[in-house]
């Protein structure tokens, strides 16, 4: 389908498409941070999503909303409720798609997440350095595309 937009698990094992994004968001609840192990979980609403190889597993994750996640690999990918879903915006094959656009329970972010954009970068000696070994990185990812 022209203009679908794939994406998938860590592993592979789970691919999916989708026809149209809706808006996109960072939580910072509590949930969320441990569903992604992150200060929060970006995420983008979707009217439906096809699964295209693979099915994600389930957690419920309270009495109203529940989490789906590669059971190979652990990749987030879901957050659902109320038969609404939204796909986490990492699990796409291109996350430009979905830049977050409003920030939802602000109330439990994390104090340091503030600073983030004021931190300084390594200096150039050692981002080189990390660029050699990065580069001698072999991935075992799925590529960002469907195979």
């Amino acid at each position: 389908m022209a203009g679908t937009i794939t994406g998938g698990c860590q592993c592979g094992a789970v691919r999916f498409a989708i026809d149209r994004l809706g808006t996109a968001s960072i939580c910072h609840c509590r949930m969320c941070q441990k569903a992604f192990g992150n200060f929060f979980a970006t995420l983008v609403y979707v009217e439906d999503v096809t699964w295209t190889r693979g099915e994600r597993a389930i957690f419920q994750s309270s009495d109203t909303n529940w989490r789906g996640f590669c059971k190979e690999c652990g990749t987030p990918l879901t957050y659902e409720f109320d038969k609404h879903i939204e796909i986490a915006v990492g699990a796409l094959d291109n996350p430009d798609l979905a830049a977050p656009t409003v920030q939802v329970n602000a109330q439990f972010q994390r104090r340091c997440f503030s600073k983030l954009g004021t931190l300084p970068e390594k200096p150039p000696a050692q981002q080189a350095e990390d660029a050699q070994w990065n580069a001698s990185v072999v991935s075992h990812q799925h590529p960002d595309h469907d195979t």
